[in-house]
């Protein structure tokens, strides 16, 4: 019989849970969900005839290495840090890998093993990285088969909130890993514009926001994200004049962000004792250690902040941290999930806008693509969708015997997306295209 082993039932398995649950039923495999956190796990997985879930501690090795020996596929929704763990095991057992996350340096090591093995790791398989791959690749595809040149690639994604649950002053709520949403922007990004390489720092990521003037909904921002030129040669654009890749945001959202990462308050070196201490003390303490009393009197004071503090419990006297002695940036990640919490009611959305601009026949033109999907509630979010959908269809494709790749890969390659693009469309997601000349 074959099986799938995924790793982690967190807020964005939820979909893909569904989905294995689904696939499982028709084809006769056997699905193991393992968590650390039984009971989630369980809650997700219910009762089902293929499904199971299982307890994890997934630092011990035979509990891993007996769970990935058992499977086919084993798909990672782990921590970034600890999709290593898996990979060595994946190797040493000889079982395809799947995961969300970006390529990092300890993977590329082993990509020769990979290969050897014939086995595929197939990596930055979620949304962005993935949806985000896998889609501006069939339209980079599509325009140079028409004779097209590219000269500018712009790709933007961000995680919303809905329209109709958007109802705080930074427009957001958490719904993917808390962690993330705090730590975002802290690698700096690098990206090339008009020929030119442009480099920016953590402290100023959020004050270079760009109004997404492309969106059909008002609002929006955009700041670039990460190391774009990474993905210039694998797209096959190294020769274009401009290729960003960014995230977006509301405005007003990102000028309260700056603010935060001004006063330190992301810094995972600050340490607190936040036993007993309310938010509204630990805004304060943060700043009086820091010596940045004379900048804290300033936020607190500025007319534009008054909202945007006020939901982020600044002033918040009555509700207590007591997390023990933490960084502020954890301390800062309690606060924004007691803040920023999804109501069982309250929908995600998702949204990619691909931008590509190219000459044909002597003219410019522009391709535009805008991918939108709005969640059903809390736990079925638009971000679960998108994160979890593309890695369950590849699972599938893998069991099946049509993803026939090996090595460690993203989504770029024509025989992914080509296989997985449509039947995302199946699932509801799919893009809005449209073409003009300018």
């Amino acid at each position: 019989m074959k099986s799938i082993l995924l790793f982690g039932a967190g807020k964005s398995a939820t979909v893909l849970i569904e989905y294995l649950k689904k696939v499982s039923a028709l084809n006769h495999w056997q699905v193991t969900v393992a968590d650390a956190n039984l009971t989630v796990a369980q809650e997700k997985v219910g009762q089902h005839d293929w499904v199971k879930a299982v307890s994890i501690q997934i630092e011990l090795e035979a509990q891993r290495q007996q769970l990935i020996q058992q499977a086919d596929v084993v798909i990672s929704m782990l921590p970034p840090a600890l999709h290593f763990l898996v990979a060595k095991d994946c190797l040493v057992l000889k079982k395809h890998l799947l995961t969300a996350s970006y390529v990092d340096d300890n993977m590329k090591q082993i990509a020769a093993e990979i290969q050897q093995q014939g086995l595929l790791f197939l990596c930055e398989m979620g949304l962005d990285p993935g949806i985000d791959h896998m889609s501006a690749m069939k339209m980079i595809a599509e325009i140079e088969k028409i004779g097209g040149t590219i000269t500018a690639f712009y790709s933007h994604c961000g995680g919303l909130v809905a329209p109709e649950s958007d109802n705080n002053a930074w427009h957001y709520k958490i719904s993917w890993n808390p962690r993330n949403v705090v730590m975002a922007g802290s690698a700096g990004a690098v990206y090339k514009e008009n020929n030119t390489t442009v480099e920016i720092d953590y402290k100023n990521i959020f004050s270079n926001c760009t109004p997404l003037k492309s969106a059909t909904i008002p609002g929006l921002c955009y700041y670039p994200n990460r190391d774009s030129l990474q993905y210039m040669q694998q797209y096959g654009l190294s020769n274009v004049a401009t290729f960003k890749r960014t995230t977006i945001r509301y405005t007003d959202y990102c000028n309260g962000w700056q603010w935060l990462v001004k006063a330190n308050l992301t810094s995972e070196a600050l340490q607190y004792d936040t036993d007993g201490l309310s938010f509204a003390a630990f805004f304060e303490t943060h700043f009086s250690k820091t010596n940045q009393q004379q900048l804290y009197q300033h936020i607190t004071h500025l007319p534009e902040m008054q909202a945007l503090l006020q939901d982020i419990g600044w002033f918040d006297t009555k509700t207590f941290i007591n997390k023990g002695v933490c960084s502020a940036a954890v301390a800062l990640q309690f606060i924004l999930e007691n803040k920023w919490a999804m109501q069982p009611n309250d929908k995600d959305m998702v949204l990619m806008i691909h931008e590509i601009e190219y000459l044909l026949s002597g003219k410019n033109m522009l391709h535009k693509a805008e991918l939108k999907v709005i969640g059903e509630n809390a736990m079925h979010t638009a971000m679960a969708k998108t994160v979890g959908l593309p890695l369950g269809i590849a699972a599938s494709l893998l069991l099946k015997g049509e993803l026939l790749l090996t090595g460690l890969h993203i989504p770029t390659h024509p025989h992914i997306y080509n296989l997985v693009l449509p039947l995302l469309e199946k699932e509801g997601v799919c893009f809005n295209t449209s073409t003009q000349s300018v």
